[in-house]
């Protein structure tokens, strides 16, 4: 396995511990021509729509992306393309970064397994057009932090209608 494989890999298994800590469970579209790589979905709901579902396109990075406020994420254009559009299941860019060295992406011990380093999230529902012609930098808040509750946090604005 490549080194891009093993960030793809890792990313999903970063996602899918988040997620079934918040209690909800995930789906793979079987290709990713949409710029979707995740979808996560919630069983009922309280809100006005049931069984609300967001999807995810992942990205893992080990470049030091990082200042103050934002991680400066150089995304494709066709998937920033992808992600503006308002679509029926609200999309989301998980950008996952992690340590250079693969062998400091976990740690773990009798009492623990640590995954290295943070996801964090951003929706690009509604940004403008480009006129990039390759990729747009993209300023993920670093207070957006991909969480259980976060998770749980944007699930429930879904649920009655809202945008992540």
């Amino acid at each position: 396995m490549d080194i891009n494989q093993q960030k793809e890999q890792f990313s999903i298994s970063y996602i899918r511990a988040i997620a079934a800590v918040a209690g909800y469970s995930l789906y793979r579209p079987e290709v990713d021509n949409d710029s979707v790589d995740l979808g996560i979905v919630s069983r009922g709901g309280k809100g006005k729509i049931l069984s609300p579902r967001l999807e995810l396109q992942l990205k893992c990075t080990s470049r030091g992306i990082l200042d103050e406020n934002y991680i400066k994420y150089p995304l494709n254009l066709k998937n920033y393309n992808d992600l503006k559009i308002h679509a029926l299941v609200p999309r989301i860019l998980v950008v996952v970064l992690v340590p250079e060295k693969i062998t400091d992406w976990i740690k773990q011990t009798e009492s623990e397994l640590c995954l290295r380093n943070c996801a964090y999230w951003v929706s690009l529902r509604g940004m403008p057009d480009t006129e990039n012609t390759t990729n747009v930098t993209i300023e993920v808040p670093r207070s957006n932090q991909f969480t259980p509750d976060a998770l749980q946090a944007i699930i429930q604005r879904i649920s009655f209608g809202d945008l992540p």
